[in-house]
C-alpha cells in the first residue's frame, strides 16, 4: 500500500473512529507528511517497505527540534504503525520497540501572591473593567484553561450554587468546580454590564468583545499582556501561568492533591503532583534564605 494512502486511510480512523479534535488531526497530518518526505528521500514509497533503521534516522534527522516535539513525532509515528499492523496492512509493527526519548518536566511558575493581588486590583470605571475582573478573579479562582474560560456559557453559572460547569475540558470531559466570594461577586457585578456590551445582539458566551460576541483567546491573551505591562508585572506571565498560580498556592495552603486533581479536570494525577514539586522547591528556598544553619559562614 502507498504511503500516501495508509495515511489518509489512518486519519480517517483517527476521525471517525476514535473521534480526535480537529486541532489533532491537524497536528498528526503535519507530522505524518514530514515522515512520508523523508521517507520519499530514501526510495521509501509503501508502507510494506519501512524498516525500523528507517524510524530511527527519521529521528534522528530531527534532532535539531525540540526533544517534546520529536517526542511527539514518535507518538503519532508508533500510532500509525501499530494502526497498519492492526488492519493487517504490515506483518509487523516496526516502531512497537522504539523508545521515547525522555523529557525533562520543567516545573511551573507560579506568581506570588502579591503579584495576583497587584494583577486583579483593577479599577472598575467601564464595562470592559467588570469583565476584565470578572475573567481574571474566575480563572485565577477556579483553575481554568483559557480555552474552558472562553467557551464558558451564561448558563454553566451557577452562582446559587456557587458551581461553575466546565463542558469543554481537555479530551471533552464535564466537571464542576466551586466558586468563591471574590468570583461570585465580581461575576454579579459583571453580568449587570454585559447587557452594554451585547449592543442589541444575542449571544450566548459568558464574556464578551467589544462587537459583543464571544472573547476569543487572542483576545484574552491581548487583555492580559495589557495589564501586565500597566502594572509593571512580568511580561512573560501567561493564561496558563494564573491556572498553575491556582493549583500551587491551594497546595501550599494544605488542600488535598485529590481535590486540586477534580477542580484542574487532569485525568492521572501525576499530572497534579508536579505541584508539590513547587511547594518543595518554595520550602527549600524559603530554609536557604531563612534559617540560621543553612550556610556555612
Amino acid at each position: 500500500m502507498k504511503i500516501e494512502d495508509a495515511i489518509k486511510d489512518f486519519l480517517s480512523y483517527c476521525i471517525f473512529e476514535k473521534g480526535l479534535s480537529d486541532k489533532t488531526i491537524t497536528s498528526y497530518s503535519n507530522d505524518l507528511t514530514i515522515y512520508n518526505e523523508f521517507l520519499k528521500k530514501k526510495r521509501i514509497f509503501k508502507v510494506q517497505d519501512i524498516k525500523n533503521n528507517d524510524i530511527q534516522e527519521f529521528l534522528k534527522a530531527r534532532n535539531n527540534e525540540q526533544t517534546s516535539t520529536i517526542a511527539h513525532n514518535l507518538t503519532v509515528i508508533k500510532n500509525f504503525h501499530a494502526y497498519l499492523f492492526r488492519e493487517n496492512i504490515v506483518k509487523s509493527n516496526v516502531a512497537e520497540f522504539i523508545e521515547r526519548p525522555k523529557l525533562r518536566k520543567s516545573i511551573p511558575k507560579a506568581m506570588s501572591l502579591d503579584d495576583i493581588d497587584l494583577l486583579l486590583n483593577i479599577p472598575l470605571n467601564t464595562p470592559f473593567d467588570y469583565r476584565n475582573k470578572a475573567m481574571l478573579e474566575l480563572m485565577y479562582g477556579c483553575g481554568l484553561r483559557v480555552s474552558e474560560l472562553i467557551n464558558l456559557e451564561i448558563n454553566d453559572i451557577d452562582i446559587h450554587n456557587c458551581l461553575i460547569h466546565i463542558y469543554f475540558g481537555k479530551g471533552g470531559k464535564e466537571r464542576e468546580v466551586p466558586l468563591g466570594e471574590y468570583a461570585i461577586y465580581y461575576l454579579k457585578l459583571y453580568l449587570e454590564q454585559r447587557e452594554l456590551l451585547l449592543k442589541k445582539k444575542v449571544c450566548t458566551k459568558l464574556f464578551l468583545n467589544n462587537h459583543g460576541t464571544g472573547i476569543t483567546r487572542q483576545g484574552f491573551f491581548k487583555i492580559l499582556k495589557a495589564l501586565l505591562f500597566e502594572k509593571g508585572l512580568n511580561p512573560n506571565v501567561s493564561p496558563h501561568t494564573l491556572r498553575h498560580s491556582f493549583a500551587t498556592h491551594l497546595i501550599n495552603r494544605g488542600a488535598d492533591l485529590r481535590s486540586i486533581q477534580e477542580m484542574l479536570g487532569h485525568s492521572d494525577i501525576s499530572t497534579t503532583k508536579i505541584y508539590t514539586q513547587v511547594s518543595d522547591q518554595k520550602v527549600i528556598e524559603d530554609y536557604n534564605q531563612y534559617h540560621l544553619r543553612s550556610k556555612k559562614e
